[in-house]
């Protein structure tokens, strides 16, 4: 499971099981599991993060989006 970025004690990764999926991203660390897609910036999956954490996690995507998108590409191939 490739991590990406790590931030604010959050790891932001995917695994490989995800191929098949539409692009997006995992967020864990500090007692919360949260799934963000990629492309909209919504949140998928939620659960143990606070509100703050939330906020975080969404900034954190919006701003490395390309970064995210480039390193699916390059794990998965190029289905973005």
């Amino acid at each position: 499971m490739p991590t990406v970025l790590r931030k604010y004690g959050i790891r932001f990764h995917f695994y490989g099981s995800d191929m098949g999926e539409l692009p997006h991203i995992h967020a864990s660390g500090q007692g919360g599991k949260a799934k963000v897609w990629l492309h909209s910036g919504e949140m998928a999956e939620c659960k143990g993060f606070n509100t703050v954490d939330v906020k975080r996690i969404l900034s954190v995507v919006e701003e490395h989006k390309v970064e995210f998108l480039e390193a699916w590409d390059d794990f998965f191939g190029s289905i973005s």
